[in-house]
């Protein structure tokens, strides 16, 4: 999809909202200063490093896009404290579990949004991204939805201009279906790709492999988990 024919996806306003719950409530006020809402996010573009995490500009900054129950997010923060990590989700329980889980257990680099990811442009500027991670998103199997898959030609431009030269992305799906579907669009994108396979967990990735609460019920039902590495070549 081209951007002259891509229409941007409009969220609901949480200010809007007519009977909040501790989550929708948790967001703007406990948690304030590590969740922010859809109108408070894109202040934070170009200011992620400086003003958001008061790191110096060579600190890495991670996105994780859907951050589910935050298990993941909390992973990355926990296990790697020098790089800051900014999730990306937009159903109010989850981003609250996840960046609670983050602060319960001390970690400073942890960032979220409630943020529609297809406008993850009006988040970050060109350059300001490190490692992005993107896990099980809806698949959209429906004949009709290929459109509204989010790892896209469209999407994947984005994405590349927002990393900086050598970082990575890393993309896992248990549909098979969107994983064929994705490396086409791949194809026409200018990263290059490090290594990919239909098998995850039979591959020589599964060591170093973080499972996914997704992911372990895919395991259980036996469902192979289809998985890519991409990399933004140095200059």
């Amino acid at each position: 999809m081209s951007e002259q024919n891509f229409k941007r996806p409009r969220l609901s306003l949480t200010r809007n909202i007519p009977a909040h719950n501790e989550y929708t409530k948790a967001i703007d006020v406990e948690y304030r200063d590590f969740a922010f809402n859809e109108e408070r996010a894109p202040e934070n573009r170009g200011r992620w490093r400086k003003d958001v995490f008061q790191v110096n500009e060579d600190a890495p900054v991670d996105l994780e896009i859907g951050t589910g129950n935050g298990n993941h997010f909390k992973h990355r923060s926990l296990s790697n404290p020098d790089r800051m990590i900014v999730g990306l989700e937009l159903k109010y329980k989850p981003l609250i579990q996840s960046i609670r889980g983050c602060l319960r257990e001390g970690a400073k680099n942890a960032r979220i949004c409630r943020y529609h990811a297809m406008n993850v442009d009006l988040l970050f500027e060109k350059n300001e991204l490190n490692n992005i991670y993107i896990h099980f998103p809806d698949p959209w199997v429906s004949p009709r939805k290929p459109k509204n898959r989010f790892v896209n030609r469209r999407v994947l431009d984005l994405l590349y201009e927002l990393q900086q030269p050598g970082s990575h992305l890393e993309f896992k799906t248990d549909s098979r279906e969107y994983f064929l579907w994705s490396l086409e669009q791949i194809k026409e994108s200018k990263y290059s790709v490090e290594f990919k396979t239909l098998n995850l967990h039979s591959s020589e990735k599964s060591k170093e492999n973080f499972i996914t609460q997704f992911e372990r019920i895919f395991m259980r039902q036996g469902v192979e988990i289809n998985y890519i590495l991409l990399r933004k070549p140095h200059a």
